[in-house]
Order: C-alpha cells, then structure tokens, then sequence
C-alpha cells in the first residue's frame, strides 16, 4: 500500500512552486519505500509531512514554531511519521529546527528526499528546477524561470536562503509550459494562466535571451493562455520590458512592482538603488503603453528610520500612482541581514497606524 504525504506551504508563490516539485518527486520516485507516495489533505494521515517554509517573516517562522509541537503529538500516534523542512531558511532558523524535523534541507537539494527515506547513497543531484511539478491548480502553472537574488535588500534574508541569482536555460522554460498548456497532458489538462517566478525577473538572462526576449518567446507558443510575471524590480524594469508587455497579445494587462518606500532617504537605507522619481517615471512610461494597465506594489512600513515625514512621502505616492491593489507589511527585524543592525524605532503602535492609512488610501 503506498504511504501517503502531506505538504504544508509558507511564503510566496516560488514557494508554492517548490511545494510542487516536492511533490513530483514523492509521486514519480519508485525507489522510495512501499512506492510512490500519494497526497493526503490531513496532517492525521500522512506517513510524511513537508514544510516548504519562509524565513522572509517572522510570522512564518512563528507559524513553523505552532506545528512542533502538533508534530510530536502526531508522532506518538503515528512513530513511524518522517517530517521535512525545506525552502527559503536561514542558516539561523535550521539550526533553531534541526532537532524539531526528521530532516532540514536545501531546497536544491529536494531531489534527494527519496534517499533521506531510504537511508542510502544517491547521485541524484541535479538542479531541482529540472523536476516536472506536480502542479496544485488545473488553471494556473507556475514556472520558475530563476531562483536566488544578487540585490541585497537590507531587510531581505533571500540571497542568504536562496544564494545568488541562477537563470534556467530558456529552452527549459519553454519546454515546461509547452506541457503546462497542453489539454491531453496528465499533469495538467491545459494551463489558461502561466506565472513567469523569479526573486526579481527583469534580471533573467540566458545567454543573449534577456527578459523581455523570454517574454516574446513564450508568447509565440501556441495557445490560449495568459502570461503573468512576479517579482519584478524597478531598478531592472526599463524600456525593453515595458516595449515586450505592450507588443505581447497574451501578457495581461497587470503588473506588481515593488517600490517599498515612497522615500528616497528611506530606499538609500533599504539599498534598492532607484529614486522616487525614477519609479514614477517608469510608471509613466508603462501607462502610455498600456493604458489599462493594473498596478499592484509592495510596501514595508517602519523601517528603521522611517519618521512621519518620511511616511507622509510613501502616503503621497500612494495617492498620485493610484495603485489598484498594494500588500503592505509591518517591518520586523531578520537576523542577519544590514537592516537587523539598525535600532528598529517605530513602535508596532505606529506601524499599525501607518499600514491602516495606506489601506485606506
């Protein structure tokens, strides 16, 4: 009788698409013990339970925290029960985990889960992009076309989780969303919405195929389909971008581009290398070209630093982009990166303010 998996997710959607590929490995692996595994939507049945967590918040690492202690209950019921925690962690929080999970891994490293089970020697090592997913929605595929991040926000923990930024092969990409689209394929039966993921996309580069290039290349695949990307960076997102999104028929007319703050002192501090000035630019720019364009963004409130004045800039930017729709997050300090040096002063009083007035803008 096959054992059966559990897979709870945290964090974004390239954590999702982790999840995913986890998931294709536990169903398509023969060599694991009693078979494939199957999926189960309880915790209460599985003989296997996966964390692809967060280490990007704190609430997620809290959350994390919350199933210890569910797992060592389940354990007592179950002894044979294995439990795994992978994707983006800090060196910090694996060390916080090890003795909590059967096993702690890189997400790189997911193609070696049938060998943890098993206790033996693999050479299976290749890159786990490389892993068909076993995809969670029969609508929407995502499909990484990079993993890590050379940017080195201050607040951001992903170039320590994930390392630095590694572009897939193009023909890899295409060949995956060739299989998403395809009707008679068993994996999906016919994707309407691809999700182009990376930590910041615009810097996808393959040779001589950059970003913009890659987008007209998978608009050409035959098909209908809608083509969506995230993350983008706006010190990345230019001309060629903003000229590819217009002349591509099937990338919809949405984009979420993070601007953090609407500070340029408070974005020197966050070191993410543009002006105020630079992003509304660009906003400008896209807005000629598509002028139906939906725009989401990314904003932290509190950082370090942050004064009311310095606020009130982000507020006014806030009323001047017009933004469609925005997730506004509370900054909470992340060891080890720049910004967990710096005196976190705005007291979460203050930050609840802050996030309730741009929500209501």
């Amino acid at each position: 009788m096959n054992k059966k998996y559990h897979i709870i997710v945290y964090g974004c959607q390239m954590n999702i698409s982790d999840a995913e590929r986890v998931a294709s490995v536990l169903e398509s692996d023969k060599t694991l013990p009693a078979g494939r595994y199957k999926k189960t939507s309880t915790m209460d049945k599985a003989d296997l339970i996966v964390i692809t967590m967060c280490s990007v918040r704190q609430s997620a690492v809290d959350r994390v925290h919350g199933l210890v202690q569910k797992f060592k209950e389940l354990k007592k019921q179950h002894p044979k029960l294995k439990t795994i925690l992978t994707g983006c962690v800090l060196k910090k929080d694996k060390k916080t985990f090890i003795k909590s999970f059967d096993y702690v891994i890189d997400i790189k490293d997911i193609k070696k889960i049938p060998t943890l089970l098993q206790a033996q020697d693999s050479k299976n090592t290749n890159n786990y992009l490389s892993i068909i997913p076993k995809y969670t929605s029969k609508f929407s595929a995502n499909v990484p076309i990079m993993t890590g991040c050379n940017n080195f926000c201050a607040y951001c923990v992903v170039p320590y989780t994930r390392g630095r930024e590694i572009s897939r092969p193009a023909e890899d990409i295409l060949q995956e969303i060739k299989e998403a689209i395809n009707p008679t394929s068993l994996k999906l039966h016919g994707a309407k919405e691809i999700w182009l993921l990376g930590q910041n996309v615009n810097s996808y580069k393959d040779g001589k195929i950059d970003f913009p290039k890659l987008l007209k290349m998978v608009n050409k695949i035959p098909g209908k389909f809608w083509i969506r990307f995230t993350s983008s960076h706006p010190k990345d997102f230019n001309d060629k971008v903003i000229n590819a999104m217009a002349s591509c028929k099937k990338v919809t007319p949405y984009l979420n581009l993070p601007v953090q703050a609407g500070d340029d002192k408070v974005l020197k501090s966050m070191n993410r290398h543009y002006t105020i000035k630079d992003y509304k630019n660009k906003i400008k720019k896209l807005r000629n070209k598509i002028s139906d364009i939906a725009l989401s963004t990314d904003i932290i409130v509190g950082f370090p630093g942050e004064t009311k004045n310095k606020f009130g800039n982000t507020a006014k930017l806030f009323e001047e982009v017009k933004y469609d729709m925005a997730y506004i997050n509370k900054y909470s300090p992340r060891s080890g990166t720049v910004a967990s040096k710096l005196k976190d002063n705005v007291s979460i009083k203050e930050k609840k303010r802050r996030e309730k007035v741009l929500t209501e803008i």
